[in-house]
């Protein structure tokens, strides 16, 4: 993404016409993975509210008096945290007797292609008030993979009163320039002026994520596939991973430029100047225990993405937990979700974090 900002909003509209259709294209492979079995095993679930960019998924449990919000992030499809059972975070919450929602994104049109960061909170903002009106329990627990798990802090940091929880995995919060390899690629890749005027297909965000970091995004994956060959498990689990990056899916325009703006390259809510809604928040505006799982094998995510996170909440109310990845999960950014070892060892002690909060 060299500077765009001498192109005409012709060419602009042509450039995303192009990956739009690059999009679908993607979207066929991936079909056609599933269509020789490696598509998703999910979970039953209903819906019981939605908006003009996003819908609430009720998984249901017998008990009701414990809930779990997972903010999806806007990227591809929300079912990559219920692939299989085997590695089913959706299935590993419903199991330890929570009662799972999730905050799925719908595909941007040009009808939503001006929401942004503030159009989310207000999208979970909704969610926990259709919670409430279903659950009589105490407040939800949100959690958050990568871009879902800033909304959800983001969220936290404007209405800390109504969760009970904050648990992150793999989500930086923090990017001051030189302290993570691929903000630093990915800013340096960006335009100066991002434009925002048409949902930002799916496969642009891919393509450049990839030349921000080819080592995490391409070899890493091409390194996985032979280290899983000779383990069938993991070999299935790569592949079905690998359709669902497939999976691609428009996002806000809007959503996108802020991300890249106001969270990567100002850095603004580690700052504390990040403006939502007519508020200024940052870490300061942090308060309900938060819970961060970070990848130490992941250059997405890395440990100092986090760390301010708990230096300012303090010791009571931040915990981390440091998981080393392993193979079998083709992208180590997804590990925490659809690893083998992560569903052993890791959620265990997530599931444990999450049932001793008030």
């Amino acid at each position: 993404m060299n500077d765009r900002g001498s192109e005409t909003p012709a060419f602009e509209a042509a450039l995303y016409r192009q990956f739009g259709a690059i999009d679908a294209v993607r979207r066929a492979q991936g079909d056609m993975l599933a269509s020789f079995g490696f598509g998703p095993v999910e979970s039953a679930y209903r819906i019981i509210a939605s908006g003009p960019y996003w819908r609430l998924r009720d998984y249901g449990a017998a008990d009701r008096s414990r809930s779990v919000l997972i903010v999806a992030a806007p990227i591809k499809r929300p079912y990559i945290w219920d692939l299989v059972p085997a590695v089913s975070a959706v299935r590993r919450c419903l199991d330890a007797g929570l009662c799972v929602f999730l905050l799925e994104w719908l595909p941007a049109s040009e009808k939503t292609c001006n929401v942004g960061i503030a159009g989310c909170v207000e999208a979970i903002s909704a969610a926990l008030e259709a919670i409430a009106a279903e659950a009589e329990n105490r407040r939800p627990v949100i959690m958050g993979h990568s871009l879902g798990g800033m909304l959800a802090a983001i969220h936290a940091a404007c209405a800390a009163e109504t969760i009970g929880g904050l648990v992150l995995l793999d989500a930086p919060l923090c990017f001051g320039a030189g302290e993570g390899r691929f903000r630093d690629a990915l800013i340096a890749l960006a335009p100066a002026s991002m434009p925002d005027s048409n949902p930002y297909p799916g496969s642009m965000l891919s393509h450049a994520s990839a030349a921000a970091s080819p080592a995490t995004f391409i070899w890493s994956r091409y390194a996985d596939a032979i280290l899983s060959a000779a383990d069938p498990g993991a070999s299935d689990i790569h592949v079905r991973v690998e359709r669902w990056a497939l999976d691609e899916v428009a996002l806000p325009g809007t959503l996108v430029r802020e991300i890249v703006e106001l969270l990567y390259r100002d850095n603004g809510f580690c700052r504390g100047i990040l403006s939502v809604e007519g508020r200024t928040i940052g870490l300061q505006s942090l308060s309900a225990p938060t819970l961060a799982v970070i990848n130490t094998a992941d250059s997405v995510a890395p440990l100092d993405s986090v760390i301010p996170v708990g230096k300012a909440l303090g010791a009571e109310k931040f915990r981390i937990i440091k998981y080393p990845g392993e193979r079998g999960v083709c992208l180590q950014h997804l590990g925490i979700l659809v690893g083998r070892h992560a569903h052993a060892q890791i959620w265990p002690r997530i599931i444990d974090w999450i049932g001793i909060q008030k």
